[in-house]
């Protein structure tokens, strides 16, 4: 029996948290799973799982092996994918995360429309609005929606992206003047708390400076979608994604508010673990989305 054999077993059993769990996902045996794993242990002359009739844990051991041989298989297995590549249908499992305002409004049909063009690709979809670490969390790639930092990842631009502080028309002539950010501080502004700093808003003057304005008001929620809705319930101001907003500003219905103050130095990315080998379903994905935003955005 190989190596690479018994490392797969036991990489499939931490990763179902247990034996029969993971005999369940593989349709091996669990009897099978445990010699495996057993001859794994036998090999390296350590112990990797702790396992009693209740209870199952790795060791020290354990832990520090899993981690290494995981990126390990993975980067075989996204070999294997690389040399097939041109010869076969994208096929397996892509695991994405994305903000669930991304998912949530028009432009979450990407997503949809690539797993309908790409049957073969089981697409595992999980909409987090809290920051996700993809290695740790085992996800593919991720969408970002943000001022992208360094953060040793790969990151590949999808479209542009900016924020607009919008009101009805009949707040905004209810409330003037309203030229410049500051006036926001004695205005009832609808909170999203996705935002990192949700009760102070960054905007920038002409030379690039900084503003910084503190907001309240009637509602905190972590909802663009739902401070929308009060928006145009006139409540109040709101910073709002240029997905959502844009119908609303083109009808008429909201008016955006200090646009030469709102920085525009945001995008939205897919973000990717650097790899030697990256996976073919991975690039597949991405130039999809990324024509497909050229196409409808």
């Amino acid at each position: 029996m190989d190596t690479l054999t018994r490392i797969r077993a036991f990489i499939d059993v931490v990763e179902a948290e247990g034996f029969s769990a993971a005999a369940r996902k593989t349709g091996r045996s669990k009897a099978l799973l445990s010699k495996y794993v057993k001859e794994l242990e036998d090999e390296l002359g350590a112990l990797l799982l702790n396992r009693t009739t209740r209870q199952f844990s790795l060791t020290e051991a354990g832990h520090t092996y899993y981690r290494t041989a995981a990126d390990i298989l993975k980067e075989i297995d996204n070999l294997a994918d690389l040399v097939r590549e041109n010869n076969a249908d994208l096929k397996g499992k892509l695991k994405v995360t994305v903000p669930r305002t991304f998912l949530d409004a028009e432009i979450g049909q990407s997503l949809i429309d690539f797993a309908k063009e790409n049957p073969e690709l089981s697409l595992e979809i999980v909409a987090e609005d809290r920051f996700v670490d993809l290695i740790e969390e085992g996800f593919d790639l991720g969408i970002r929606i943000t001022k992208l930092d360094d953060s040793g990842m790969i990151a590949r631009k999808l479209s542009d992206f900016r924020l607009y502080a919008c009101a009805t028309p009949e707040f905004v002539a209810a409330n003037q003047p309203l030229i410049h950010p500051s006036e926001l501080s004695r205005l009832p502004f609808l909170i999203d708390t996705n935002s990192r700093s949700h009760n102070s808003l960054r905007f920038v003057d002409a030379d690039g400076a900084t503003i910084s304005v503190g907001v309240s008001g009637p509602i905190e929620v972590n909802s663009p979608q739902a401070t929308l809705r009060a928006a145009r319930a006139g409540m109040g101001i709101a910073m709002l994604p240029d997905f959502i907003a844009r119908p609303y500003i083109v009808s008429g219905e909201l008016v955006s508010l200090f646009d030469d103050f709102i920085a525009k130095d945001r995008g939205i990315y897919a973000v990717y673990p650097h790899r030697r080998y990256l996976p073919a379903k991975v690039r597949a994905f991405v130039d999809y989305l990324h024509a497909w935003f050229k196409r409808y955005t």
